[in-house]
């Protein structure tokens, strides 16, 4: 029995628990445990699905988890993954060059599996948000933020810094900075994810556009800690530079783990085209099965 299919790409990694293959106790200290680099699998995230037998024509629908159990909303690296799976899995609608919509809590995701041996994948991430309401934002005093979030003043451990918020699924706070770095993200990530003004937390991007087509990229996420790649991360700060006239329609995107290449459209939509690859599948050892049971019956009791 397969219990899980572990996958990644640039970096970002996630497990992919098929409820046709294995029963999973979804629940967050479940999926803590199975994320976890030391005593579990290690991930930084869990997707969970199809959550029906796959039809074509019809969206296959998922659940997406970070690895501190949290909702994930959508995450791009994550559906270029769970597309790739459907690929390898299943035959037909899921083949190369055809369309096909993943299903999340958020919206539903137009994706396209372009070469499924070289594992390249095309996601259409919609139209973001600049509306400091869909994030939220508050203002300093706890009120809410009204208009749109760019060029936000924010301070954060004693420095003064300049964000503009995007939400496209999930919510990012993009910083422009001359030089992103592990040590930057790791530093002012925390910071700026749980600050006050975000009540429901933000993912945060550290940007340095090199020219007009090329941006580095350091992110630090809500859910996951420091992590070497977001797909959805790069496409906020794709649309954050462009929303600030500093990029054009196309741009590169390169981070530690690797890069991506987002698209925008004179409407604003986004097209985020990478690759991604599956590393490892495989079961869950007698004494990690029974952890999860125990999970499992614990909760059926409450």
């Amino acid at each position: 029995m397969t219990d899980f299919f572990k996958y990644q790409a640039a970096g970002n990694d996630y497990l992919v628990i098929d409820p046709r293959h294995t029963d999973f106790p979804v629940t967050p200290e479940a999926i803590r445990l199975v994320c976890d680099r030391h005593r579990g699998v290690g991930a930084d995230g869990v997707l969970h699905g199809p959550l029906e037998p796959p039809r074509p024509g019809v969206p296959v629908t998922l659940d997406l988890y970070n690895s501190d159990g949290s909702d994930c909303g959508r995450s791009g690296n994550g559906l270029r993954m769970f597309a790739l799976h459907l690929a390898e899995q299943e035959a037909g609608a899921w083949a190369d060059g055809r369309e096909f919509t993943l299903r999340t809590a958020v919206g539903d995701t137009a994706v396209r599996v372009l070469d499924a041996g070289q594992g390249r994948v095309e996601v259409g991430m919609g139209r973001p948000s600049f509306d400091a309401a869909d994030l939220p934002l508050l203002h300093v005093d706890g009120s809410p933020y009204i208009g749109r979030a760019v060029r936000v003043p924010l301070s954060v451990d004693d420095e003064k810094l300049t964000v503009t918020c995007v939400y496209n699924g999930n919510p990012h706070t993009v910083v422009l900075v001359d030089a992103p770095s592990p040590q930057l993200a790791r530093r002012l990530g925390p910071g700026i994810a749980q600050h006050v003004r975000f009540p429901r937390a933000t993912n945060v991007q550290f940007a340095r556009m090199v020219n007009r087509a090329v941006m580095e990229l350091e992110v630090f996420e809500r859910g996951a800690g420091y992590v070497t790649a977001s797909g959805a991360g790069a496409c906020a700060a794709v649309s954050a530079a462009r929303e600030l006239g500093l990029c054009d329609d196309r741009v590169e995107v390169r981070m530690p783990g690797g890069g991506v290449e987002i698209t925008v459209a004179e409407d604003g939509r986004v097209t985020m085209t990478g690759d991604a690859e599956q590393v490892a599948a495989g079961s869950f050892a007698p004494a990690l099965r029974a952890r999860l049971d125990r999970m499992a019956s614990a909760r059926s009791v409450r």
